[in-house]
């Protein structure tokens, strides 16, 4: 297997380092850290690969991201842009309010399709589905109704 090279500045050593020895960082992180520093000191990539449990792509891609923009874009994800959210904090907050008062008239506690249609006449939340209305309260571990 062909050997890549990579000569790590003494300031992207102490980089490493710190990100490999303190700190919470995520696994990958860790990771490609170990990895760059490990093609720094010469070990070859079949052992890198072996040990750290990675694959040749997610190695060489490692090091070609620290060529290109160095250890912040090599060892850091990059923020993805993606669906924005649709209802802030705020508006959750409404809903659980609504989950942990009390049931409508009739009723001994809320379900969720109670909760859709009392979240509907809300401010912000006209559109709500049942399942926003489940995921919402699931997030918050709330229990609508189980007193």
């Amino acid at each position: 297997m062909r050997q890549t090279e990579l000569q790590l500045s003494d300031a992207d050593r102490r980089v490493l380092d710190e990100i490999r020895h303190r700190g919470v960082h995520h696994s990958r992180e860790v990771n490609r850290a170990h990895a760059l520093s490990c093609l720094d000191r010469g070990i070859p990539e079949a052992q890198i690969m072996e040990v750290l449990g990675i694959g040749r792509t997610a190695l060489w891609r490692t090091r070609s991201a620290y060529l290109q923009g160095g250890v912040d874009l090599a060892v850091f994800d990059v923020a993805r842009s993606g669906r924005p959210r649709q209802y802030d904090t705020d508006a959750e907050a409404r809903l659980t309010a609504l989950a942990c008062s009390a049931p409508p008239e009739g009723r001994q506690r809320w379900t969720i399709i109670d909760l859709e249609r009392a979240a509907r006449q809300e401010l912000g939340l006209g559109n709500v589905s049942r399942e926003t209305v489940r995921r919402m309260l699931k997030k918050t571990t709330s229990n609508p109704g189980g007193g």
